[in-house]
């Protein structure tokens, strides 16, 4: 927890595919995972919170969306609360939600591959994709391959009906 806490960007396994993570409220490790991402800075990282209450001190949000979020949270669904601004998810898999609660900050989030690249469930992979590069995770948690899975849903919560932005 320490490494996180410090600025660390981590590759683990999460509900869905290996991800990137790191402290959502530190600037420095947030710009160090674009680095090892290589994503375009306007394409903001979603964040994985412990609960609705932490959703809270990061986005607005109104009663109907608390209602939603409620049937889909925890789970494998990103919702988009305010346009341009945040994209949540509380992940179905307790080592992520413990992260969390240990250190009790929100971490940045994404697939553990270089964008553009197709995110993976196998630790080989993740490897290949940050091997020799200038930037590069601090940490890679190896758990094996994960179970086929795919990245998150998401959803746009900002206009009704809530939109569908990737299945």
């Amino acid at each position: 927890m320490g490494l996180i806490k410090n600025g660390g960007v981590i590759v683990c396994p999460t509900d869905t595919v290996y991800g990137l993570i790191c402290d959502a409220t530190n600037k420095k490790a947030v710009e160090k995972m674009y680095k090892v991402k290589k994503r375009p800075r306007n394409k903001l990282f979603p964040v994985f919170v412990k609960d609705i209450k932490m959703a809270k001190k990061f986005a607005k949000i109104s009663y109907e969306q608390e209602k939603f979020l409620k049937k889909v949270w925890p789970g494998a669904v990103t919702v988009v609360i305010e346009k341009e601004r945040s994209a949540l998810r509380i992940p179905r898999y307790g080592f992520i939600i413990n992260i969390i609660k240990k250190i009790n900050r929100p971490l940045a989030e994404t697939s553990a591959n270089i964008s553009g690249q197709p995110p993976t469930t196998k630790v080989k992979e993740v490897l290949k994709y940050f091997k020799g590069r200038e930037y590069g995770p601090d940490l890679v948690l190896d758990a094996g391959d994960l179970k086929p899975a795919k990245p998150s849903r998401v959803i746009d919560l900002t206009s009704f009906p809530p939109k569908t932005l990737r299945k």
